[in-house]
């Protein structure tokens, strides 16, 4: 059995290369800022909630993408859903509300929620571990291998779209949109744009999209809102909105322009500016059970 002395001796050892660890987690930390992640070209998906009509094919599309119970196809013509508003779950990634219009006389539109692939993710800035990544395609996607579980993502969104598995014991996900990832890189489109009827969902270059919204709302300004959403809130997302009306503060949050990690970096400064983070600390723990185990075996 390991002495009290060799336990010590193999702690100071494991811990000053955890405090290593530390030290490098602190300055990856301190290194990253807004403005050090200027995006590539992402691509990006235009909504016209002025085309929607509330058929639901997206929430069911989504769900088949992502391995989740469907339900019927004929189900989601069922419009009772919309008496109440909806937040994606992990039960669904996608979901669509129906609000009413600030004209009394004008009738109710639909707007399709998601996770919004911001420019600049809270939620990546926000994770510990690295679970979380903004890809050259613009999607934000989560890593299982890398997760620790500590729900800082969920907090950090200013969209308040990450969900847990609360009810699963073991191995609960983080899930929200991934932007079909996977999907895209075989070449295909978002399930949600593939199916969608009525083409209110147009993916491409965001740059492109974000000139196509512009278009709309200069030939028909009757019929839109002049302002595209996320063009420039929490500094841009991928996903963009247009409408009949103002979608700010009624379907989305009233947001800033200044980018959201800013926040989330200086909580995480104060928190691991005296303190080991929780990998470290984990690090430390794990090295000392593996080799008071393998002292164990060999005595």
């Amino acid at each position: 059995m390991q002495s009290r002395r060799e336990f010590l001796k193999t702690s100071a050892l494991i811990g000053a290369a955890t405090m290593g660890v530390s030290a490098v987690s602190n300055s990856k930390l301190k290194a990253a800022s807004p403005e050090s992640a200027a995006p590539a070209e992402h691509m990006g998906v235009l909504v016209d909630s002025t085309l929607c009509i509330g058929c639901r094919k997206c929430e069911w599309a989504c769900k088949g993408a992502h391995g989740l119970p469907q339900g019927d196809f004929d189900s989601y013509e069922d419009r009772s859903v919309f008496k109440k508003m909806r937040r994606p779950d992990d039960t669904a990634l996608t979901i669509v509300n129906e609000y009413k219009p600030n004209n009394l006389g004008d009738p109710d539109f639909d707007v399709k929620i998601q996770c919004m692939h911001c420019e600049h993710p809270a939620c990546v800035s926000a994770c510990i571990v690295g679970a979380l990544s903004k890809e050259e395609n613009g999607a934000v996607i989560w890593d299982t291998d890398k997760c620790i579980g500590c729900r800082y993502c969920m907090v950090a969104c200013p969209f308040q779209v990450p969900a847990f598995e609360y009810q699963k014991a073991l191995d609960p996900k983080i899930m929200k949109c991934d932007f079909c990832f996977d999907r895209q890189k075989e070449g295909k489109l978002p399930a949600c744009v593939e199916i969608c009827p009525v083409e209110a969902l147009v993916f491409g270059k965001r740059v492109d999209l974000l000139e196509e919204a512009h278009r709309r709302l200069k030939n028909y300004p009757d019929k839109y809102f002049n302002h595209v959403y996320g063009e420039y809130e929490v500094g841009g997302t991928s996903w963009l909105y247009i409408g009949s009306e103002n979608l700010s503060g009624k379907v989305f949050p009233k947001l800033g322009t200044e980018t959201a990690p800013g926040v989330t970096e200086s909580i995480q400064h104060g928190l691991f500016a005296y303190f080991v983070p929780p990998v470290a600390l984990y690090a430390l723990l794990g090295g000392i059970m593996y080799l008071t185990k393998k002292n164990e075996e060999e005595d």
